[in-house]
């Protein structure tokens, strides 16, 4: 925690949690929101001029991949939280499918440790199934006691559905959510992009729709009877949105996220078999573009999470077929949103915020997502009218399979403030 006082002078402060988006000054002091006014004075404070900047909660982000242990070299918990704090998140939330799996509260431990003085906060995400392989439970409360704050066998789905049902229950029972993989692995068995007629043109095998479908389908059946809450992350289909539009209106306690490229980018992008267009769930048609869109304007979509999924530049130049799905997606999410869906008026930068910050904070119960007087410090500073070229070499993340590349974005996240301490990004 930080004891020095900071002023932050001059900013549109956008802050959903409070119904604020106005012109406001915010002292932090002791490593907290001390006040929110619309003159503030304090002499002894360190200044921030924001003038003509955006100040909104630290984003915190549902679903990234941190890689450490088993693949340093592609991204580290460190490296992975600068570039976290270059896109102005302020908190990352480290999926399990790290070597070995994060499935045992030691693991959970390590990577805990490995998040000390840190740009961001790291609140790991534990597997659920030991080894993530869909078979036995982890131990759930053990892991919680040192630090895992929600629970995921990222990467595959749990085939069994007797033991998703006792997961789901068993998650519930300590109250942590359960963040499905949905993807039924016969269906798309070694696909490599979205299945249609560009697959066969192209000669790839692909990842039918319904893959994801019928396991979002079966996993909310589950949850359904089990009474008890499930998110389903990343989706990436116009029928999987219309299955968890049908529960939510049932009742059932199911929500979602979205990732920036499945709100922007199409399967025609992979024409040229380019490896930094592969991630999984596949880039989709520009129907299931729109549906994305369509989400997130109405409301259905809960949160945008980035699926950060770094690779070292060897292995994503293989060949298309047996190169690694993922892209990285943490320094330019918020820009992305700025330009496909703010300045084109799909949203607003309150539902962008909310999408980004407190919508993820409250799923999953973490510190965040609100600049309340008394709450964290956890800040971001943001130059709407700035601009940048994405240029991978440039960027924080140890890997460069950013599917942005040489793009034009507006806004640029000019610093961060985490427990009162600021990182100046520019």
């Amino acid at each position: 925690m930080s004891h020095k006082k900071l002023l932050i002078r001059g900013a549109t402060v956008v802050d959903p949690s409070q119904n604020i988006n106005g012109k406001k000054d915010i002292l932090v002091e002791n490593g907290v929101i001390a006040r929110l006014a619309g003159k503030i004075s304090d002499t002894d404070a360190d200044i921030f001029d924001a003038k003509g900047m955006f100040v909104f909660p630290g984003l915190i982000d549902m679903h990234t991949h941190l890689r450490e242990p088993g693949a340093e070299e592609a991204e580290t918990v460190q490296s992975g939280c600068e570039a976290a704090a270059a896109g102005g998140y302020t908190a990352v939330c480290p999926m399990p499918n790290t070597t070995p799996a994060m499935d045992d509260p030691g693991r959970v431990r390590y990577v805990v440790g490995l998040a000390k003085g840190a740009k961001a906060r790291v609140y790991p995400i534990g597997a659920l199934t030991v080894g993530r392989k869909g078979e036995d439970i982890t131990e759930m409360a053990a892991m919680v006691e040192e630090g895992a704050i929600a629970f995921s066998d990222d990467g595959c789905s749990v085939k069994n559905a007797e033991i998703m049902r006792h997961a789901l229950r068993y998650a519930a029972m300590i109250g942590k959510p359960v963040l499905g993989h949905e993807e039924d692995p016969y269906l798309a068995r070694d696909g490599q992009m979205n299945e249609g007629a560009l697959s066969a043109e192209l000669g790839l095998r692909g990842i039918p729709p319904i893959a994801e479908e019928t396991m979002t389908s079966r996993d909310i059946a589950i949850a359904e009877y089990t009474k008890t809450p499930f998110h389903v992350t990343h989706i990436s289909t116009r029928g999987v949105l219309d299955i968890i539009k049908a529960a939510k209106t049932r009742g059932v306690r199911v929500t979602c996220d979205v990732t920036p490229h499945h709100l922007t980018l199409t399967e025609d992008l992979l024409t040229t078999y380019d490896t930094r267009y592969k991630m999984n769930p596949p880039l989709r048609s520009v129907d299931d573009v729109e549906a994305m869109r369509e989400g997130i304007r109405d409301g259905s979509i809960d949160a945008i999470a980035t699926d950060h999924a770094p690779h070292s530049l060897e292995l994503k130049m293989r060949e298309f077929i047996y190169a690694p799905f993922g892209v990285t997606g943490l320094e330019t999410a918020l820009a992305v949103v700025q330009k496909s869906l703010i300045d084109t008026g799909v949203i607003d930068w309150t539902r962008a915020i909310e999408l980004l910050s407190c919508t993820p904070a409250k799923l999953l119960g973490v510190e965040g997502g609100t600049l309340a007087k008394g709450s964290v410090a956890d800040v971001a500073i943001y130059d709407p009218k700035d601009s940048w070229k994405v240029e991978p070499e440039k960027m924080k993340s140890r890997s460069t399979n950013t599917c942005y590349f040489d793009w034009k974005l507006p806004g640029r996240v000019q610093a961060t403030v985490l427990g009162g301490e600021l990182y100046r990004n520019v």
